[in-house]
């Protein structure tokens, strides 16, 4: 047990019981607890391998290479179409935790051994990503545009076609597009 995690714990107002049981499912792997993006998240020889983390409807555990891991239970779940490598198992209720301790510990040590492996997560090329059409005539007509978007780094990259490409309307895409420009220009980030 890392004490900094305890208060994610203490303080949780919803999931509190299913909380607990996966912090003792987790500590029975002997894998380092720590706390990363306000959750508790363990660890294997300083990588990520999964965390515990609670949302309005469901409690779950994330993999972080859980597009990896063998699914015989078919309980893994891609969060959208765009999340490539995390993989959640998800929980409504304590019983349900505790009906699947076994197979959620043999999860956890095929992460690790994932981990131990080296092997690592195909991701999509940038290249692979839609490209909405006002943002490739932009990119067409203004050289500068196009050089500051390629010195991105290809995550950055990624951020601006799925955020410039979710939108319905052409309007609003040209609209988030212009936006963006200057902070492309300046090498920065959607979330940055």
């Amino acid at each position: 047990m890392n004490p900094k995690v305890n208060f994610f714990f203490e303080n949780a107002r919803q999931w509190k019981e299913e909380f607990e049981q996966l912090r003792t499912i987790a500590l029975s792997t002997e894998l380092v607890e720590d706390l990363k993006w306000g959750c508790p998240c363990y660890t294997y020889e300083g990588k990520n391998i999964f965390l515990i983390h609670g949302f309005k409807e469901y409690c779950a555990l994330l993999f972080f290479k859980g597009a990896l891991i063998k699914d015989p239970e078919h309980i893994l779940i891609q969060q959208t179409e765009n999340v490539q490598a995390a993989r959640q198992i998800r929980f409504t209720n304590l019983q349900q935790i505790v009906d699947l301790e076994k197979v959620l510990q043999a999860y956890m040590f095929e992460a690790v051994e994932i981990e131990e492996s080296g092997v690592k997560v195909e991701m999509k090329k940038t290249k692979e990503f839609e490209m909405p059409e006002e943002f490739q005539h932009k990119l067409d007509t203004d050289s500068v545009l196009k050089e500051a978007f390629e010195t991105l780094t290809p995550g950055r990259q990624r951020a601006y076609l799925l955020y410039f490409s979710s939108a319905k309307q052409s309007k609003t895409r040209v609209a988030r597009i212009e936006k963006y420009i200057p902070h492309i220009l300046n090498g920065i980030g959607l979330n940055d």
